[in-house]
């Protein structure tokens, strides 16, 4: 019989890579992972569908357009970025209390297949911005197809 402590069942378990072999700092999350959890956490969004698109609406107080970003990833993920940034102080001025929220925001969305992503539209009104995704139109129901039956 093998020992657990053999050349062969050691190289075995080494190449089987199982989570006692995995060094913990592997399974840790990235700084980037956890900042873009925490901006996806932070960034509430209502998403509507209607008859012929979806309609995603995020509230992006004093914010540029400019400061936003929308993108298409991966041919079905809608992405909206951005970032908020602290206003400078002036001479003489200090916080004495900052509740706003500053840095990095970000949601995003896997879109349905039926989503046209060489139609969507962005704009930002009054602190809110909203992103529509046109769908796209149903597919045409097959006909048929009728073959001539020849008389050999």
């Amino acid at each position: 019989m093998m020992g657990m402590d053999s050349p062969l069942f050691s190289t075995l378990r080494h190449m089987m890579d199982t989570p006692e072999d995995v060094d913990k700092s592997h399974n840790a999350p990235t700084q980037t992972f956890v900042r873009d959890a925490k901006a996806m956490a932070a960034t509430p969004a209502d998403v509507k569908e209607y008859p012929n698109s979806y309609v995603f609406i995020i509230d992006m107080p004093g914010l540029k357009s400019g400061d936003i970003k929308v993108q298409v990833e991966d041919d079905n993920v809608l992405t909206i970025s951005g970032e908020r940034k602290r206003d400078e102080e002036k001479e003489g001025a200090k916080y004495v209390r900052m509740e706003r929220r500053v840095g990095k925001f970000m949601r995003k969305f896997v879109l349905p297949e039926n989503a046209n992503t060489d139609s969507i539209s962005a704009v930002c009104q009054d602190g809110v911005l909203t992103v529509t995704v046109e769908k796209l139109p149903p597919p045409e129901p097959k006909k048929p197809k009728t073959i001539e039956v020849k008389i050999a």
